[in-house]
């Protein structure tokens, strides 16, 4: 579908809005005014929210999928999507951000934040690979300096530092199976690449094998084993609230953009290889994640080899190669966003109070707090996909469409792997409400923006996971328009 010069520009007003939204943060940076330092958080969420307000008004996607710019875009149901999801995570990561002292009245901060998000949205909508990269790095770049923004502390500068290293080594990767896709079929568009392998103008073997560096590249941002080994440590030393964005919004527009790939250039017919490929990631994935994460006794690195594990879930679906399949994955990414986003929170607020992030600062939280106690417990059962939470039909969903495609020992291999993963969420969930804290002294929460960004997050775990339909229908809205 052809569309005019101001069409386009509307299609991608959310973008140019997040562009102005950074400005701002610039000038702000130059002002050093303390009192707009104070309320950064604020004017950050509510730019955010401007830019989903303007996707709704002026950049719903049209009945037909729609190139823009040249072929460089696509404006279809699955960039809309993404790109609520992306706008959402990055408004709650700046409200949760507003109580790390470290950061709140940082203007750099938020100014990455918001060009991070700016790169995971033209992820999702990219139809070439020379923007797909582009995009990639303009998402990456902003969060190795997020990663390590904590100067002063030797775990934040490791975590940026290591991040920077790997994520450059993976960009490498993936560049050089760009470039032998382009060496094979003489084009950088996707659907044009996808035209000449259906004609038999472009060699299958050849695009599957640069395809493989392809998916390493991206296994290293979903953190999926064996690609993994930076997580943990980025995890544990980057900023809590960082480490929320990072496992949960910037591995959403990893799967956006490798679910965007794999669906463009391969069909149900040519599939059965990268199925295998992604089918063994997704084993890897589960087991390392979960088996590594029972001995754990900081919660943030707790946290990271679960999203490991969670990263495997996904990839069940994607293996499944099915629209019940990607829209699962979808929907599994939308539970597991709200669910992390709220757990980091919490994990960041306690830290803050006890001065640790260890198993044992939680000891006894149903006491001191036992609203935040059960806010715990809602994230951690609806990780373990414990109904009637969101993560119980996000596994449902995946693991379904695994034993519909054909892939039921995949499937049974999940089942296994989610037990196995409540042992540890049960372990937290003991120090919580079974152990005694070291201190009886009450933890009242007195940020009212923080305690609505929490409300919000467990309120869509819940009604995710009681109300099936509606979530569903957006997710698979999103799968068929890929």
């Amino acid at each position: 579908m052809t569309l005019s010069v101001s069409q386009m520009t509307l299609a991608i007003l959310p973008e140019l809005l997040l562009v102005v939204l950074a400005g701002m943060l610039i000038v702000i940076s130059i002002l050093k005014n303390e009192k707009l330092n104070q309320v950064l958080g604020c004017i950050t969420a509510g730019g955010i929210i401007l830019a989903i307000v303007s996707a709704f008004l002026f950049a719903m996607p049209k009945t037909e999928p729609s190139l823009l710019w040249g072929g460089m875009l696509r404006l279809d149901s699955a960039t809309f999507v993404f790109r609520m999801i992306f706008l959402f995570g990055a408004a709650l990561t700046a409200i949760f951000s507003c109580t790390e002292d470290t950061i709140n009245c940082r203007p750099e901060f938020y100014m990455m934040l918001v060009f991070s998000t700016l790169g995971m949205s033209l992820m999702a909508s990219s139809s070439d690979m020379i923007m797909l990269f582009l995009a990639i790095e303009t998402a990456s770049i902003p969060l190795y300096v997020m990663a390590g923004i904590k100067v002063k502390e030797e775990k934040s500068v490791e975590a940026g530092l290591k991040y920077f290293l790997f994520g450059g080594m993976s960009a490498a990767i993936m560049v050089y199976g760009f470039s032998l896709i382009y060496g094979f079929s003489g084009t950088t568009q996707l659907y044009e690449i996808a035209r000449g392998i259906a004609a038999q103008q472009v060699p299958l073997a050849g695009v599957v094998a640069a395809i493989v560096l392809v998916l390493a590249g991206f296994a290293f941002k979903i953190s999926a084993a064996p690609f993994h080994f930076w997580a943990p440590d980025v995890y544990e030393g980057a900023p809590t609230s960082v480490t929320g964005f990072l496992s949960t919004v910037s591995k959403a527009a990893g799967f956006a953009a490798l679910i965007r790939i794999l669906m463009i250039l391969f069909h149900a017919d040519s599939g059965v290889i990268w199925q295998a490929l992604i089918a063994a990631l997704a084993v890897a994935s589960m087991f390392i994640g979960n088996l590594i994460a029972i001995p754990q006794k900081n919660i943030k690195r707790l946290l990271a080899y679960s999203s490991i594990a969670q990263a495997g879930y996904i990839l069940v679906g994607l293996a499944s190669h099915s629209t019940l399949g990607f829209s699962g994955a979808v929907y599994y990414l939308m539970a597991y966003m709200v669910t992390n986003l709220a757990l980091f929170a919490i994990v960041g607020w306690v830290a803050r109070k006890t001065g640790s992030d260890n198993l044992a600062a939680f000891a006894g939280l149903s006491k001191r707090s036992p609203g935040l106690a059960l806010a715990m417990l809602i994230g951690l059962l609806s990780l373990g996909g414990i109904p009637p939470f969101g993560g119980f039909f996000a596994k449902l969903l995946v693991f379904g469409a695994a034993v519909e495609s054909g892939w039921a020992w995949l499937a049974i291999v999940g089942v296994i792997n989610s037990v196995i993963g409540l042992y540890y969420y049960l372990r937290a969930l003991k120090a919580m409400y079974v152990d005694e804290p070291a201190e009886n002294t009450p933890l009242k929460v007195k940020e009212p923006l923080w305690l609505i960004g929490l409300i919000l997050c467990l309120v869509m775990v819940t009604v995710m996971g009681v109300v099936l339909s509606p979530w569903f229908g957006i997710s698979n809205w999103a799968a068929i328009g890929f």
